[in-house]
């Protein structure tokens, strides 16, 4: 076993996919200057940060999913402190033995005005909610039908299902179709996200619900990186119409544009009760956390009394956008072609000692295995901060990847 480990490791290094969880102190800080970088040394080589690596420089973070700032707003932070004095630091048990406490109640509650669905039911994660409510609903007498470009949590929802399980092209909803009207098992589940999060695409929701109530099937939308951006914040199935509507449901997570920590999944009553029975990841799991609860339900009560926030966070993804000379996305998330993948991570390594954190997709998580940088559009930086970090990550391109890439990338 060792020795496969140590194979592994360097098969890693040699395709440049190398991954570590930096330790970083602090929230992002103020915009760097703009200025223009070095020329880069070996930029092709793969990039292996060090374990551990611990930075306390202030950076200007666009690589972080806190698309509104309300993970360090003053209000959250009270909602946690509040819930930690009332509650303690954990819920203690499951939500099915003695660890359902208030505080869970009001996020639920919460989550429904927010988004207009009936019932919510939260989880400890967004994991464990697409966890939750794909094996609970799945089995063998359940066609499961899910987006190629779905996130890892719902593939391994899939997997774990029981069901029989199809994936349909990116977006085609013509292929859905057939797949729907050839089925032969009396129930059938489609699964597709509000907006994706690697090329920042929206699915067409209003379509996909009118084919799930025509061919009898349930719509569960992931709406991650829709909530708090889409829709006035309210979230994509809002902004289309269907919240409420019988079919459809929703899983969210509290740890992006809400700031906080935990998922959700939101319904009808008879679905949440349901869960509550049968989802093995609510019944076997801790309940979140009091403060985690607390902070998401305050954030939930911002973005709905708040909702130009989420017309800050489209505005600077313009800007990301345009700076950077790539079609604007759907949501926050702006995605920008880097070459291959040790050359994407390098670029990430040199724009963080200039002073601006960009995600770095790399197989295995591109679904389209091309390597991105990944700009985060947020509600609490300025557009002039946002322009000047954008020029960087542009600059920093057209000196870094070559003639041929840099033309398709940034031109």
């Amino acid at each position: 076993m060792q020795r496969w480990l140590e194979d592994q490791a360097r098969v890693r290094s040699r395709r440049g996919i190398v991954r570590q969880a930096a330790v970083r102190d602090g929230a992002a800080g103020p915009a760097p200057a703009h200025s223009a970088p070095s020329a880069p040394s070996a930029p092709s080589a793969p990039f292996v940060p060090g374990a551990g690596r611990r930075t306390a420089r202030p950076v200007l973070d666009l690589a972080s999913n806190d698309y509104l700032g309300l993970s360090t707003d003053p209000r959250l932070k009270a909602a946690a402190a509040g819930a930690i004095d009332r509650y303690g630091t954990g819920a203690r048990a499951s939500r099915v033995v003695t660890g359902t406490l208030p505080v869970h109640d009001e996020l639920e509650a919460e989550l429904c005005r927010l988004t207009g669905m009936p019932a919510a039911l939260a989880f400890s994660s967004g994991y464990a909610a697409n966890l939750g409510v794909l094996t609970a609903l799945g089995g063998p007498r359940t066609l499961l039908l899910r987006d190629e470009h779905s996130h890892a949590s719902l593939v391994d929802a899939a997997r774990l299902s029981r069901s029989p399980v199809e994936v349909f092209p990116h977006g085609d909803l013509a292929a859905l179709q057939a797949m729907l009207a050839a089925r032969t098992q009396p129930r059938a589940v489609v699964v597709v996200e509000s907006i994706y999060s690697v090329l920042g695409d929206a699915a067409d929701l209003a379509e996909t619900a009118r084919l799930c109530a025509e061919h009898d099937a349930l719509l569960v939308v992931d709406e991650a990186h829709g909530i708090g951006v889409a829709g006035g914040g309210r979230g994509a199935v809002h902004a289309a119409g269907l919240a409420g509507a019988g079919q459809v449901v929703l899983t969210a997570t509290l740890s992006k544009a809400l700031g906080a920590q935990g998922g959700a999944v939101l319904g009808s009553g008879a679905l949440r009760r349901h869960l509550v029975n049968t989802a093995r990841s609510f019944i076997f799991d801790t309940g979140l956390a009091p403060a985690a609860a607390a902070a998401a339900a305050e954030a939930c009560r911002i973005i709905a009394d708040e909702p130009q926030l989420a017309g800050l966070v489209l505005s600077n993804a313009a800007v990301l956008a345009q700076t950077c000379a790539v079609p604007q996305a759907a949501g926050a998330v702006q995605s920008v072609p880097a070459g291959g993948p040790g050359n994407a991570a390098a670029i990430a390594e040199e724009l963080e000692a200039e002073g601006v954190l960009v995600g770095c997709f790399r197989p295995p998580s591109v679904p389209d295995g091309i390597s991105r940088l990944r700009l985060t559009a947020r509600a609490d930086l300025t557009a002039e901060e946002t322009r000047r970090a954008a020029e960087l990550v542009a600059a920093r391109l057209a000196l870094t990847l070559p003639a041929a890439q840099a033309a398709e990338a940034v031109q």
